[in-house]
């Protein structure tokens, strides 16, 4: 069985796994944390990638007790992500898989969250809900693609929580949306926030704009604290999201959801999309932080789908691309 390295770096993310035969051989990451109050900027995002990308890749190949003879193909992230960070971490996967004399794949970020969903949970044919900094899409797999149902409509849901954690100066460690979830966990008022669905997609821009002013009012005027609004907050936006996901389940006939993307961590949303699977007998699959947040191991477990059934990319191909649909992608290894 081929032995597969992947390398990801599409966010703040730098992370390269090795995968045999849907088994994870070993997966470091290091992520770039910036100071509270701050985004991560694409240059400086690069310049992190750029640092630690030769140590993480010791460090994958010695914890799978490998060498680079052992590694069959390597897979990087193409798209879609962060421009410069994107480049910094595929012209190194370029430069390895060439000194190494071996085939390079490169893969679309949010077919290798579903992969590697679809392995660690053993799903069969899910409707997929993808939630991350960068990504909201509602998704079923149907004739060779992974169809997109809903989708938001500006921003994602991982950026709202993001950008709202940075009006709370909350702690970019380990991220901005587990600390909100563990506010949201201590509040007690549910503060009435726009509900913003729009057929199959969600709108998230609104909702942060609101919020953002309920904020600087409602704390100045002691009306409500921190805690209400990041409660409040996660229970509008995930009912969103239950909702878009049900109606997708439904015009599939589906009765499994799978969760995939760093904001399906949350422990809340995971319980919320429970609640709704339970009354339509359906189950719910998510995994945890090793795997819902970007990681070398998923672009490895995708690129391995895509070897093994003569998937490869052309050298002249292997450029990175910010904008790159999941269905852009034929899915070749499915039936």
């Amino acid at each position: 069985m081929p032995t597969v390295i992947g390398f990801e770096g599409s966010a703040n993310k730098i992370g390269i796994g090795i995968v045999r035969d849907g088994v994870v051989l070993s997966n470091p990451r290091h992520t770039y944390i910036t100071p509270p109050g701050q985004g991560f900027i694409q240059t400086d995002t690069a310049r992190h990638h750029q640092k630690y990308v030769l140590e993480i890749l010791r460090k994958a190949l010695d914890e799978a007790k490998l060498t680079s003879k052992d590694i069959d193909c390597v897979c990087y992230t193409k798209g879609p992500g962060m421009g410069a960070p994107l480049v910094s971490v595929a012209v190194v996967a370029r430069t390895v898989a060439q000194l190494w004399n071996v085939p390079i794949i490169g893969v679309n970020h949010c077919i290798g969250h579903i992969e590697m969903g679809r392995l660690v949970t053993g799903s069969d044919n899910p409707t997929v809900l993808y939630v991350s900094g960068g990504n909201t899409q509602v998704i079923a797999y149907s004739q060779k693609r992974y169809r997109i149902f809903g989708e938001t409509i500006d921003i994602a849901i991982g950026n709202c929580l993001d950008r709202f954690a940075r009006i709370l100066m909350l702690s970019n460690d380990p991220s901005p949306g587990y600390n909100i979830e563990q506010m949201a966990k201590k509040g007690k008022k549910l503060i009435d926030l726009p509900y913003s669905v729009k057929g199959m997609d969600v709108s998230f821009s609104g909702i942060l704009s609101y919020i953002e002013d309920c904020a600087h009012k409602m704390l100045k005027a002691n009306e409500c604290t921190p805690e209400d609004l990041c409660f409040s907050l996660q229970e509008t936006l995930f009912a969103m999201l239950v909702e878009i996901t049900e109606r997708a389940m439904a015009h599939c006939g589906s009765d499994e959801v799978l969760i995939v993307g760093g904001v399906g961590c949350n422990e809340r949303l995971q319980e919320m999309m429970a609640a709704m699977a339970e009354e339509r007998g359906a189950k719910v699959f998510a995994t945890d932080e090793r795997y819902c947040i970007d990681n070398g191991a998923m672009i490895a477990q995708a690129g391995w789908e895509m070897f093994r059934t003569g998937n490869i990319t052309p050298w002249e191909e292997t450029w990175c691309t910010q904008r790159y649909r999941t269905d852009e992608v034929e899915v070749t290894w499915r039936d």
